[in-house]
Formats: structure tokens, sequence, C-alpha cells
């Protein structure tokens, strides 16, 4: 969120990743595995246990439902500071099987890395992330300890830590994904993509345009209400292009469309603008069932389908779904819609 009061930002250099723990959640989901990263290194995982794949409870359905119900698991992703070790904590959404009961077989999906907002738990995004997931995508979602509201001290300007924890999120999975046994051997490691909202849309743009911080793994990314944020340090669009998709309420007063504006203008092609008529900065992502949830959900899936899993007809499905009467408009490509006032914490 961009919040002046909370722009109080520290920088550290790119961590090393080091320990990887893997532990089921509370879906009925037994992994038995366990394993340890070096610096370096590759995990060394033992199956032990047969995983069990249940649907995700009818309480997180996907906002836009796929072919595909959803299981989950989830990663404990370590990264060794000076200060002492730093936990990721990270859900992990997966395909399991199709509605008419169908075996995945030797299907692979490809991943995209979600980041959540400042004081918003990654449970509160259940409704877009399980729609990614049934449309044929694992989806890992760290929880930035010191920014999350379950954090008994939270301080915003940690914010300058989460990009190299996404990049270790993003290596931690490509990694899991070489070894053959668990859920992690449906990911595609080739094809990644990143999405946030808010805070976690800077953080998203930064790991895919960022001079500082430019992962090339990243082959597409989403920014949910977020934007270019001048802590980060490093210079954006420098590097090789990345499609990128920007969704902004218009009513947002939060992170103002000025922001998205912003860096939409400044980003080559292939870019994206979908205008959200009258929202503000939390309902589009984080009310289940709403029609502008609904749209975030169809477009981004329409938009990844099309830039990270190159599937044809794409691009003509993300058209429809983001020209909503009163709802939301797409711009592919061309001037946004203008905005006025500058954007708090951005580069000038």
């Amino acid at each position: 969120m961009h919040r002046p009061s909370h722009r109080r930002a520290r920088r550290r250099g790119a961590a090393a990743l080091a320990v990887v723990m893997l532990a089921g959640l509370g879906l009925g989901l037994g992994l038995g595995l366990g394993g340890r990263v070096s610096r370096g290194g590759s995990p060394d995982l033992h199956p032990s246990t047969t995983t069990t794949r249940p649907a995700v409870p009818a309480a997180v359905r996907p906002a836009s439902p796929g072919s595909f119900q959803v299981g989950s698991t989830s990663v404990v992703v370590s990264d060794p500071l000076p200060s002492g070790t730093r936990s990721l904590p990270t859900v992990v959404w997966f395909p399991t099987e199709t509605s008419a009961g169908r075996s995945l077989g030797s299907s692979r999906f490809p991943l995209l890395v979600f980041s959540q907002g400042f004081d918003l738990a990654v449970s509160a995004y259940d409704g877009l992330i399980s729609a990614w997931a049934s449309a044929g995508y694992v989806v890992a979602a760290p929880t930035y300890p010191d920014t999350d509201p379950s954090s008994p001290q939270l301080n915003e300007s940690d914010i300058v830590n989460h990009p190299a924890d996404l990049r270790a999120v993003i290596a931690t999975v490509q990694q899991l994904a070489t070894r053959p046994g668990s859920v992690f051997d449906e990911v595609n490691p080739d094809e990644v993509g990143v999405v946030g909202h808010s805070d976690g849309g800077d953080v998203s743009l930064a790991v895919a345009d960022n001079s500082a911080y430019q992962d090339p793994a990243v082959k597409a990314v989403a920014v949910l209400s977020g934007a270019e944020l001048a802590s980060f340090g490093g210079t954006y669009f420098d590097g090789p292009p990345v499609p990128l998709l920007a969704v902004q309420g218009s009513a947002d007063t939060v992170n103002p469309p000025a922001c998205s504006v912003q860096f939409y203008d400044q980003a080559p092609q292939p870019k994206y603008y979908v205008d959200l008529l009258g929202a503000g900065h939390e309902p589009p992502y984080t009310d289940p069932g709403s029609t502008a949830e609904t749209v975030v959900a169809r477009v981004t899936t329409a938009f990844f389908d099309a830039e990270l899993a190159g599937e044809a007809g794409a691009l003509a499905a993300m058209t429809s779904a983001a020209d909503v009467g009163g709802v939301s408009e797409l711009f592919a490509g061309t001037p946004p819609p203008a905005a006025t006032g500058g954007c708090p914490g951005a580069p000038s």
C-alpha cells in the first residue's frame, strides 16, 4: 500500500537460499517429505508417504473455476540474514484432477508466485489463487513475516527485503520441480510468472523489471494495484521485456491510479491495463464472489494463458473478460485513462 508514513526503507543484498522444509496443511494432506538446500546445491528429498490431494473446501472455491480441482500443501523457505534466519512459510496450490475425474497423467503446469499486500494475509486471496490453480497453474504464495497481519510488530519498510525473498521462493520451487515423487514434479520450471497486490505488486514488478532484482526466470508479470518503488533502487524496464498486465481500481485512494499509469506508460510491449471502474484498493482482489473479483480472476488467467503458457485464443479471451460494461475496461498497449497527481514512494 502506498501510504507515505510506511515508507521507511532499508536495503539488503540478495540472500542465499539455505533450508527447505515441507509440511502438509490442515486439509488432510500428508506430504511426508524433508530436505535441505545448500548454497548452490539442490534439494535432497526422500519421499516416505503417499501424498493425498483433496479438493479445496467450498469456502475457498475459485472465483472463476477452471476444469481442475485444487489441492494444497506448504513449503517453508529459510533464508539466512546477518540478524538470524528468516523463514518464509509458503502455501502451494496445485491442480489435482479434472471435474470429470480424469488423472493428471504426465501434465506439467506453469508456476505463478503470488505476493500479498501489506497487512493482508495470503488467505484473503484464496478465491483468486484457487482460480489460477483450477485453470492449470501451480501457485506458490509466501508469507512475508514482518508485513503479514500475524506479525506482532508490523513493519512495512521490510518490503525492501521482499524481492530477494520472492526470488528465493522461485528458485526453491524450480529446484523441487527437478525431483520426482512429489506434487512439485508437476511444475514446469521454465514457465514462471509473478503476480502481486499492493505492496506485493511492487515486489512482483521489481523482480520482473527492476535492474536491481530482475529474475530471468520470470516470463510474465501481473501487478494488481501496485507501483514502482524508489526504495528498491535500480532502474525499471532497462532489461529484457517481460509481458505486463496492470490492474487498477479507478477509485483506489491507497494506491492511486497514477501509480499504475506511471509504470504502464514506461513499460515496453506487450502490455495491458485493466481499469476497474469505481473500484477501491482491496475488494476486487479479496471480496469472494464479487463481479470485480471474477473479472480479475478471468483476466489474469487469460493473460498468463497467453503470455506464459502460449495458448492460442487467450488474448481474445482476455479482451472479452476485461470489457464488462460498467465494471471494467481493457487497454491493450494503448494509453490508459488519464490520472492526476503523483505516486507516493515511486521514482520521480
